[in-house]
């Protein structure tokens, strides 16, 4: 052994399961530091989860909205990225199981993130995909434009109908801006491209369990951003539960009085779950989860009793100011990530730090093309001014520069010409859905 690589054990070691947005923060701010990193994800790359759903509507590539791993991190010497699945953690001898070995660490920074909840109804997924992955992005923008090419086969109208419904579950952010995409495709990006259909015919259908969408907003952006959704044709049905999923119906449910919605296309945002590694930590060290399966940490984001365990971003459950617990968005963990990695820092270097400390920076949703939503505490903006705000605030935060330039490009062409270049179907066999015997 060198004598390089024998300081480099000496390092403190710290190890960050995900490559998410806290993970990455945290990993960025940590190797400026004299520390050995190691970042493990089961992907190779970090995915930009706020543009993900216009990789879903065609608007952006995948590659444009994420970062191979290596890449993002590979001026960091002392930083290791490990591509594999962690399985458990071990506390009490400071170790993370992986599905093929196992590594020790000095301190634990978990971010592992969020997958979708059914709230029980699991059965629902292949009939109503979420929107977490690259891969469910790519599921769903095929399903989406599937949707288009078998209503322009079709010779049966009331099944032709129900090809050109989409049906969207949950009206916050995600829910909002996908209502408002495929909005934008069939009243722009579509209309002239198929000759037995008219896409503007499309009955976009939004439903939320409260009484407006965007819940977590001021009521009067929330007011405006149902405005926006109507004037695309989007129909909103609030105060209304899903309470059936099958073949190719939804059963809703609104005051006692059930509606059956047909639709082939049903798209699911409406509630997310915490990362298995959540029950881990809570079988292992004691920490209680609340009723998503989040930890419930300290104020400085460690786990009670395990100060040398981090959980960050959507995994960690932190009552702010004995309010409710931070929401699971991006800028949540980032701040997190950044004070964690400082935290741990300080402390190698014997000094101490006070509780993390939330600073909102506001909240965007845009609704089509030049319609947006944004509450930036104080002020609070909506229509072309918002938009502006939103493209700009998703622009500088992603992470490579030339994705940067790419996404910027094609959002100006998208906004000058209203075409969507990114409508390939890919997968399965594009017609293997159109049930064609029925037809003969």
């Amino acid at each position: 052994m060198t004598e390089i690589e024998t300081k480099r054990d000496e390092l403190h070691h710290i190890v960050i399961l995900g490559g998410g947005f806290g993970g990455l923060y945290a990993a960025k701010v940590l190797s400026r530091g004299k520390v050995k990193v190691t970042v493990i994800d089961k992907r190779n790359f970090h995915l930009f989860q706020p543009l993900l759903y216009q990789v879903a509507a065609g608007w952006l590539s995948p590659g444009d909205i994420a970062s191979p791993l290596r890449v993002v991190l590979n001026a960091y010497k002392d930083t290791y990225v490990l591509k594999a699945e962690v399985t458990d953690i071990l506390p009490q001898e400071k170790k993370v199981i992986l599905r093929d070995g196992d590594i020790i660490y000095d301190t634990l920074i978990v971010a592992t993130g969020s997958y979708h909840h059914y709230f029980g109804h699991d059965n629902w997924a292949d009939i109503a995909p979420g929107l977490k992955t690259v891969e469910d992005a790519l599921k769903m923008r095929r399903k989406i434009l599937l949707s288009f090419e078998a209503a322009e086969r079709e010779t049966d109208p009331k099944k032709q109908q129900e090809w050109m419904t989409f049906l969207i579950i949950g009206a916050g952010p995600t829910g909002v801006e996908l209502a408002g995409t495929i909005g934008e495709l069939t009243r722009t990006t579509l209309k002239d491209d198929f000759r037995n259909i008219n896409t503007e015919d499309a009955k976009i259908i939004l439903v939320e369990g409260l009484n407006h969408v965007l819940p977590t907003y001021p009521p009067d952006l929330s007011e405006k951003a149902e405005k926006y959704l109507n004037n695309i044709g989007v129909s909103i049905r609030l105060d209304t539960m899903v309470t059936n999923i099958e073949d190719n119906k939804a059963i809703i449910s609104r005051n006692g009085d059930s509606e059956v919605i047909q639709s082939r296309t049903i798209l699911w945002t409406a509630g997310v779950k915490a990362s298995a590694l959540g029950k881990a930590l809570a079988i292992h060290t004691g920490a209680k989860l609340d009723k998503s399966g989040r930890v419930i940490v300290n104020s400085d984001l460690s786990v009670p009793g395990y100060p040398n365990i981090f959980v960050i971003g959507d995994l960690a459950h932190l009552a702010y100011q004995g309010e409710e617990a931070l929401p699971g968005v991006a800028p949540v963990a980032m701040q997190e990530g950044r004070y964690v990695a400082k935290l741990i820092l300080n402390r190698v270097q014997g000094k101490d730090t006070g509780p993390f400390q939330y600073k909102e920076k506001g909240n965007l949703a845009v609704i089509g093309a030049n319609s947006a939503v944004a509450d930036m505490g104080s002020l609070k903006f909506s229509g072309f001014v918002a938009w502006i705000i939103w493209a700009f605030v998703h622009i500088r935060y992603l992470i490579e520069f030339d994705s940067k330039v790419v996404v910027l490009f094609r959002w100006s062409w998208s906004y000058f010409t209203r075409k969507r270049g990114v409508r390939l179907i890919t997968g399965e066999d594009p017609f293997s859905l159109i049930d064609t015997k029925k037809n003969e």
